[in-house]
């Protein structure tokens, strides 16, 4: 399988603009999400799961109590591709279900 094409800073920049309260951390992106417990956060990270094993693009996943950080990164890639963007949009909807 063919490694997703890495994005230029220009693109990743314009992309993060849009992306709410995700952030550029080097060569990932990263986003907290805060809910209102440890079971509505592990809730949240199970909704994930499937449409992250769907498209085969696996965030990196950190539970603090009520918090939960979102990591992602094309690590065949070794930096931001549109699967991150993608991805992060999915996120994004699931936190809200």
């Amino acid at each position: 399988m063919p490694k997703a094409p890495l994005l230029p800073d220009d693109e990743i920049e314009r992309l993060l603009a849009s992306a709410q309260g995700w952030r550029r951390d080097g060569t990932s992106i990263t986003k907290l999400f805060t809910f209102e417990d440890f079971a509505q956060a592990l809730a949240f990270v199970n909704r994930v799961a499937e449409p992250a094993e769907a498209m085969n693009h696996h965030p990196d996943v950190s539970i603090h109590w009520n918090e939960v950080t979102m990591t992602l990164w094309t690590h065949a890639s070794g930096g931001l591709t549109m699967k991150d963007f993608d991805l992060a949009s999915v996120i994004d909807d699931r936190a809200e279900a």
